[in-house]
């Protein structure tokens, strides 16, 4: 069936927004979009109020009557209304979790992937070695009052004493829900079949208990789909349910409303997916920052949730350190007046940058809380732990090493960068520089970013179940988001290895889709701009001897890339970036960079 008109909502924490999706001639594209504040909190009390005020907007810019009676018309009829309408959410601070495990880095970790990959925050990781007392760890959970909590350990048949011991410290501890007096808080329990029943009898009386299938049935393979199916439902029935207007909200939609993150990640899986590419996503945010990555068909999530660029401003300024925010700065500024800076940052959050000092400051905190939140997420995003060997329970309890990262930048194909700093950079060219510096991507890598922020809405929109709707509503979200959520910016060409100062370490070939041809060379440590369409330009890309491009050292690649808003750059630096100590030279260096890109025009 062919959807002629679709409504979305985001309910955020602080502002409502809402999009009109339209087909025309045949496609799908975004036509209209609203934004209201937030109505979750006193005087309004009612998340459907602010939800109204979006949607007026989008009536008064498109002439459609949407709204009657102070409900959406849904479906439409020939001129009012429309023909689905969905929403996601954070309002409320959005889902909070806490996870529990026998082993800290084994089912511990797998339950925390399942949490994050539901669109949870994660508030503490409970383990049996995780070195805590039981009247630590029983203290620990009534402290945080989570909205859930998902409990997990041991695979199929094996020993259940483990698992049950942490069931009795919940039971002990007795949490009480965060929102609502009159219902149990929902536990959900994903471990050692063999364990169901006594899981039951220690928790069954004093929680809400939903028992899925084990996260970790075996060592060598993880489960995580049912815990994360069974964390959206009990996020629509238990804590969406106790926030002010959602109950009506729901009885308007034509889909689950889902988590704010959650969708997004969806989305970015669904592309991963069907493209058959490798995909870094970041949103970052006021106080978090998540990231989400596919690579080898494996999806991940983390929320670095002190690493944001307003309330969590200096959160970044003391994990990093403040040499490490000066060295991107591009002009000389005393150490105590940048961290005055940082900090009246932190005490008005909602301000923008008014000088151009002030940009270059903002932009340089955002690339370490960026560069600190995915070094976390490559710290996360690990193959299986415990698998390479036999081992007994007690060699698993004193495992501490990771699994490999399974993040090889080298692998990936597309890196999309969304939130304020990012979508609504003054210029495209400062938005590419951030990610480059800040992800450090290499061999050949797509960058692109969320124009609007609308990457939730069609997270969701792509999961529409009703039956009727469902192949369509996914073709609208691939459509909208390739022709209206996306910005290309262009692909980042770099090499990797080792080289001297001033060698010439890539030549490449670029024939343009007009026929036309040029040839571009990239020393060390430098950086070329080809400025370049977003249209197919064959490429042939030889890389020094011990440079390498993907293909090998001194492998010559054969390929198809893309230009975009900003174009084709080449990036010569080393990986990791290395930045002069030295105040002249190092000033010498960003600003021959910025040049390059043309990132800051005027200065």
């Amino acid at each position: 069936m062919i959807l002629r008109s679709i409504l979305a909502t985001d309910c955020g924490s602080t502002t409502t927004k809402a999009i009109l999706i339209e087909n025309i001639n045949d496609e799908y594209r975004l036509t209209f979009r609203g934004e209201a504040p937030t109505t979750v909190e006193a005087p309004f009390e009612d998340v459907t109020r602010g939800v109204l005020n979006a949607v007026m907007e989008i009536e008064e810019l498109s002439g459609r009557r949407i709204i009657d009676n102070d409900r959406i018309i849904t479906p439409s009829n020939e001129s009012d209304g429309v023909d689905i309408y969905i929403s996601t959410s954070s309002a409320g601070g959005g889902l909070q979790m806490m996870v529990a495990g026998v082993v800290k880095s084994m089912s511990g970790e797998s339950a925390e992937r399942a949490a994050l990959g539901a669109g949870s925050i994660v508030m503490d990781i409970i383990a049996s070695n995780d070195g805590r007392l039981p009247h630590e760890k029983i203290k620990r959970i009534r402290e945080l009052r989570p909205d859930m909590i998902l409990l997990s350990g041991g695979i199929d048949g094996g020993t259940v004493s483990h698992v049950v011991e942490l069931a009795e410290i919940l039971a002990a501890a007795n949490p009480q829900p965060r929102l609502g007096q009159e219902y149990k808080l929902p536990v959900i329990y994903a471990g050692n079949n063999k364990a169901q029943d006594k899981i039951d009898d220690t928790l069954g009386k004093k929680v809400d208990l939903d028992i899925v299938d084990n996260i970790r049935p075996v060592l060598e393979r993880e489960n995580l789909e049912p815990s994360r199916d069974k964390i959206h439902d009990l996020f629509m029935e238990h804590v969406m349910q106790q926030a002010p207007g959602y109950k009506k909200l729901m009885s308007w939609t034509d889909a689950p409303i889902m988590p704010t993150p959650g969708a997004v990640g969806s989305l970015i899986e669904m592309i991963a997916e069907k493209e058959d590419i490798t995909v870094v996503g970041v949103d970052i945010g006021g106080a978090t920052t998540d990231i989400f990555s596919v690579f080898q068909g494996k999806f991940n999530r983390t929320v670095s949730a002190n690493l944001g660029m307003s309330y969590s401003i200096c959160n970044v300024l003391a994990e990093s350190g403040l040499d490490n925010v000066l060295r991107w700065v591009p002009f000389e500024i005393d150490r105590k007046e940048l961290t005055n800076r940082i900090g009246n940052k932190m005490i008005r959050p909602t301000t923008v940058p008014q000088s151009l000092e002030e940009l270059f400051i903002e932009q340089s905190i955002a690339r370490e809380a960026l560069r600190l939140s995915f070094r976390q997420h490559k710290e996360f995003a690990v193959g299986l732990k415990g698998i390479q060997k036999e081992r007994t329970i007690s060699d698993a309890f004193e495992q501490t090493t990771s699994g490999e990262s399974l993040v090889n930048m080298m692998d990936l194909d597309l890196l999309v960068g969304s939130g304020g700093v990012l979508s609504h950079a003054p210029r495209r060219e400062q938005s590419a520089k951030m990610l480059i510096d800040s992800f450090m991507p290499e061999g050949i890598t797509q960058l692109a970013v969320d124009s609007i922020f609308m990457m939730p809405q069609l997270g969701v929109l792509a999961h529409v179940d009703k039956e009727e709707f469902s192949e369509e509503s996914r073709k609208a979200a691939l459509e909208v988001f390739h022709k209206d959520c996306l910005i290309r910016l262009g692909t980042c060409i770099t090499p990797v290895g080792r080289s001297k100062p001033g060698e010439v370490i890539l030549s490449a070939t670029l024939t343009m889709s007009d026929g036309s041809s040029i040839e571009q060379e990239l020393t060390k440590n430098e950086i070329v701009r080809v400025e370049a369409p977003y249209e197919p330009i064959k490429a042939v890309l030889t890389p020094s001897k011990k440079m390498d491009l993907g293909a090998g050292a001194g492998q010559q690649i054969r390929t198809k890339i893309y230009g975009g808003t900003v174009g084709l750059i080449f990036d010569g630096r080393d990986r990791p970036i290395t930045i002069p100590s030295d105040q002249e030279r190092r000033l010498e260096s960003l600003r021959s960079w910025s040049r390059a890109l043309n990132e800051y025009p005027e200065n």
